[in-house]
């Protein structure tokens, strides 16, 4: 089947629909004060309403705002990539997410109480309070900044992507990509992804309810559907969906992606930015919805080949399918959705990375909204050069890369809340062991999110962030002993302090 090429009918039906949610999400100061007429007015500084939306969204807001930024370009374009060119391998991310929930439920509530005691905003915010380490503070947070850039990147990509897909070429569809993110972010600030994310989902949710119910009518039903791709497909012995040798990365990758999700700033920006520590209760019960959606635009790879796409660019696979299937307009339609569905998650990212920059990576801390938008303009400025200067064979093993780096902070933040006596040394240390064992392997590896390993006559691939993750871990306990034998130190003098309020 040959993808038709887009039209008029394409680019405008796209154009209004990309257009429309940035106008929106611009001028959301504008018009949110319509939906709160009848709520008491709260007064918060313009850093918190501008960062956090003044720590006051509801059960629904939450929903939207949490789910708009875990499922992102990653979902759309790079899964659906993955399973078109690996086959079963590619669902691992159906798995992660569902291992992440109950980890939301039982740990975000507590994290959102201390900052919302403390006043913190950002992840590094908690575990300067925690641990009283300037040096430790600025270790988690240059990680959450260099973490976010190569996802950040990922959404430009998506949403070239689609540009590219309707026909324009060179660096015009990257410049577009970068000049929507930064309009939409620096006028509306977090209410804008907030109060558009609905807008977001109901655009992804038809376009995918309408590929998993007209493409395999189009193609003979499912059973000829998954017959087809099989043909594509290596062939696998025994009829696994996986082979024996990807059982291993299938799995660590799935488990590492799980412990980095809720790590990235702008993953833990909508979890403060919740109302109450019930609201991201209610919300790790709802999410799971998001993960059948995530499946069927999983299978979205297998249709394509199906119905005969053959790119060189695993990217295009999904616009190419839309191309192929359906009237023009509504491909055009699609485009927008998934355009829509990487400008929300790339702005709370910008947003997230900007907090980090203003409350922690700066000499002191300031509210100023100016200041922050220009720091969310420099962060985006840098995933454009990630997108330029990164030669990554798939759009995913940017968030793979980023999952390396985020992935040292576990054990300051998360095994920060356990009753262990871990020091800030001790941490310090192990989040410097981590990460350049992790960036070295992937260097060595050119980006692949696995690393061959060999011992005892076993000899597997494992998850790179999970195996730099493993020497943080040893080297950050091994340390914690060390010190407190030299120091003869008594178990009270190395707990953490209690939460704080940061002074400004």
């Amino acid at each position: 089947m040959i993808p038709s090429l887009p039209d008029n009918a394409a680019i405008g039906v796209f154009v209004l629909c990309f257009v429309a949610t940035i106008v929106l999400g611009s001028t959301v100061r504008f018009w949110r004060p319509l939906l709160n007429r009848r709520k008491a007015v709260t007064h918060h500084n313009q850093g918190e309403e501008w960062g956090l939306g003044g720590r006051e969204f509801g059960a629904w807001i939450t929903w939207f705002l949490v789910g708009g930024d875990f499922y992102t370009a990653y979902t759309v374009i790079a899964v659906p990539a993955l399973v078109y060119s690996t086959g079963g391998f590619g669902f691992f991310a159906l798995p992660y997410t569902i291992i992440v929930y109950p980890f939301i439920f039982a740990v975000m509530p507590k994290l959102w109480t201390i900052a919302r005691d403390g006043g913190h905003a950002t992840a590094a915010d908690i575990v300067r309070a925690r641990f009283g380490s300037r040096t430790l503070e600025l270790a988690v947070a240059i990680s959450g900044l260099v973490a976010v850039l190569p996802y950040i990147a990922l959404q430009l990509i998506g949403i070239r992507t689609v540009v590219e897909a309707l026909g324009y070429t060179g660096m015009l569809p990257l410049l577009f990509a970068f000049v929507s993110l930064a309009a939409y972010t620096w006028l509306g600030g977090l209410h804008a992804p907030a109060l558009t994310a609905f807008i977001k989902d109901v655009m992804i949710y038809i376009a995918v309810l309408a590929a998993v119910i007209i493409v395999p009518i189009h193609l003979g039903g499912y059973g000829a559907m998954f017959h087809a791709a099989t043909e594509h497909l290596p062939a696998i012995p025994g009829g696994h969906i996986v082979s024996q040798d990807q059982t291993v990365p299938y799995a660590t990758l799935a488990l590492s992606s799980a412990f980095a999700a809720f790590l990235y700033p702008h993953t833990l920006t909508g979890i403060l930015a919740a109302k109450s520590a019930d609201t991201i209760r209610q919300n790790a019960v709802f999410l799971p919805i998001y993960t059948i959606v995530l499946g069927l635009i999983a299978l979205l790879g297998l249709m394509a080949h199906a119905a005969g796409i053959v790119t060189t660019s695993s990217s295009q696979v999904v616009p190419q399918l839309f191309l192929a299937i359906f009237p023009s307009w509504f491909a055009g339609f699609c485009f927008a959705a998934i355009a829509v569905g990487a400008l929300v998650p790339a702005s709370v990212m910008a947003i997230g990375a900007a907090n980090l920059i203003m409350h922690n990576i700066l000499p002191r801390h300031s509210e100023s909204v100016t200041g922050a938008r220009l720091a969310g303009l420099g962060v985006k400025v840098g995933a454009l050069g990630c997108v330029v200067f990164l030669n990554a064979k798939f759009a995913i093993d940017l968030q793979l890369l980023g999952g390396v780096i985020i992935l040292q902070t576990f054990p300051a933040l998360i095994m920060g809340l356990l009753p262990l006596r871990l020091s800030a040394p001790a941490l310090i240390g192990g989040w410097a062991s981590g990460s350049l064992f992790g960036l070295g392997l992937c260097w060595m590896d050119g980006l692949k999110p696995v690393h061959p390993i060999a011992f005892g006559g076993f000899s597997a691939s494992v998850s790179t962030g999970l195996l730099a993750l493993g020497v943080n871990i040893v080297v950050t306990m091994v340390l914690g002993s060390v010190i407190r034998l030299a120091l003869g130190a008594s178990p009270s003098t190395l707990q953490p302090r209690q939460s704080m309020r940061r002074q400004s």
